[in-house]
C-alpha cells in the first residue's frame, strides 16, 4: 500500500485489486478497484453549465484510471491524514482530507456557497478478508468514527456544534473473505474505528487551527 501525491491528484494504493464499497460519485456501491483517489477541484474546474459526472470521467481516463473509486473536494489534497492500527491480526489504514468550511449539524442544514465545500473524505483499507455484509457494516463503523472527530472539534455553527459537512464522503475497501462482521466488538471494527477516528481528528485540528477563516 502507498499514498501518492501529484496534486491536484491524491491517490491510495490499495496493494492489490480488491472489492470497494463507496458512494463516490463515479463508482458507487460495490465495485473492485486497485486505488482510490482524490481530485483537488476549484471554481475554475466546476462551471455551472458543467456535467461534472462527464468531465471526471474524462479526468480519470486521461490518468488511466477509469475503474477508481474517486473523491472530489475542494480541500487542499496536500493537507492529507494518514493513520494505521494493528491488532488482533487486522490492520486498517486509513487515509482522509478534512475540509469543514461546509460543516452541518446532523438533521439541520444551512446555506453555503457551493464553491466553498471542502468536504471530509475518507478512504479505509482493511487487511481482513470480509463479505459483502462485513463491509456494509464497516462503512457504518467508518461514519460513526468520523461523526465523533469532528464533534470531539467542538466547532460549533449557529445549528449547533458540527458533525460532519454536507458532501462527505466514504469509500472501503478489504480482500473478499469470510468475515462476516465488522461491529465496535470485532478487531475489524475496532482497527477500522480507531484509524478512521486518528486520521479525521487530526485532519479536523489542523483545519480548525490553520484553514477556519476562509478556505476549503
Amino acid at each position: 500500500m502507498s499514498v501518492t501525491l501529484s496534486r491536484p491528484w491524491l491517490e491510495f494504493d490499495l496493494g492489490a485489486e480488491m472489492p470497494v464499497l463507496s458512494f463516490t460519485l463515479n463508482r458507487p456501491g460495490f465495485t473492485t478497484a486497485r486505488r482510490i483517489l482524490w481530485r483537488e477541484v476549484r471554481n475554475a474546474d466546476l462551471t455551472p453549465e458543467l456535467d461534472v459526472g462527464e468531465w471526471l470521467s474524462k479526468e480519470l481516463a486521461q490518468r488511466r484510471a477509469p475503474d477508481a473509486p474517486c473523491f472530489l473536494t475542494s480541500r487542499d489534497v496536500t493537507a492529507f491524514e494518514v493513520a494505521e492500527t494493528a491488532g488482533d491480526g487486522v490492520t486498517a489504514t486509513a487515509v482522509a482530507t478534512v475540509g469543514l468550511s461546509n460543516a452541518e449539524r446532523i438533521g439541520t442544514r444551512m446555506a453555503y456557497d457551493p464553491a466553498s465545500f471542502g468536504t471530509i473524505n475518507v478512504a479505509l483499507r482493511l487487511s481482513a478478508g470480509l463479505t459483502q455484509a462485513a463491509l456494509i457494516e464497516t462503512l457504518a463503523i467508518v461514519a460513526q468514527a468520523r461523526t465523533v472527530a469532528v464533534a470531539e472539534l467542538g466547532f460549533r455553527l449557529p445549528t449547533g456544534i458540527a458533525t460532519g459537512t454536507g458532501t462527505d464522503c466514504i469509500a472501503v475497501a478489504a480482500p473478499a473473505g469470510d468475515t462476516a462482521f465488522a461491529g465496535m466488538h470485532t478487531a475489524v471494527g475496532v482497527a477500522a474505528g480507531r484509524a478512521v477516528y486518528d486520521a479525521v481528528r487530526a485532519g479536523g485540528a489542523y483545519w480548525m487551527k490553520h484553514v477556519r477563516r476562509g478556505a476549503a
